[in-house]
């Protein structure tokens, strides 16, 4: 597949086969969302891969109230990818101080391209994947036993599609883009 192929196919994906992803797919994944630009290199994301069932309707059930529908998508998925950051790393210059205006929220920005880079990834190997915003973070990282000094900022199930979406509407060029 070329990377045009890639980018244009992927489609969210929130109905998945009843069929596990195998652990070294997943390390396959995350090998090569390494790859992913970082600020200064920081390669801050870390990932945590919840495949076991009463894990995954325990974090559907409480963690994902704001939302419910979010809660069915974990529940049906093969494995849940967290995807967490390393903190005070990510837009921060060695003495602690911010490097720009944006302050810490690099860290976003890091974390979004390695979210894309990792759901690119699976998107190649067959896999469906969307990303997940809407949780409660609070008890979600509680449950993940997210790491002190990381921080939970998406979630991306992954599993085998068990459909197979038609691509949204997209904005025309002229609307996206300014050349001056």
């Amino acid at each position: 597949m070329t990377a045009k192929e890639v980018i244009l196919g992927r489609r969210s994906i929130r109905k998945f086969k009843d069929e596990p992803v195998d652990r070294s797919v997943l390390e396959e994944l995350v090998a090569e969302a390494s790859y992913s630009p970082s600020w200064k290199h920081s390669q801050i994301p870390r990932y945590i891969a919840v495949c076991d069932k009463a894990l995954k309707e325990q974090l559907a059930a409480e963690a994902t109230t704001i939302w419910p529908g979010n809660g069915d998508i974990i529940r049906q998925c093969a494995a849940l990818v967290a995807v967490c950051v390393v903190t005070k790393r990510s837009g921060y210059e060695r003495d602690g101080s911010f490097s720009t205006a944006f302050e810490d929220r690099w860290e976003f920005f890091d974390a979004g391209v390695a979210s894309q880079t990792f759901c690119l990834a699976a998107y190649e190997h067959g896999l469906g994947t969307v990303i997940l915003g809407l949780f409660d973070i609070e008890r979600m990282s509680e449950l993940l036993k997210v790491p002190e000094g990381q921080k939970l900022i998406a979630l991306i199930p992954v599993g085998y599609p068990a459909e197979e979406p038609v691509a949204p509407k997209r904005k025309e060029v002229k609307d996206l883009l300014t050349v001056i």
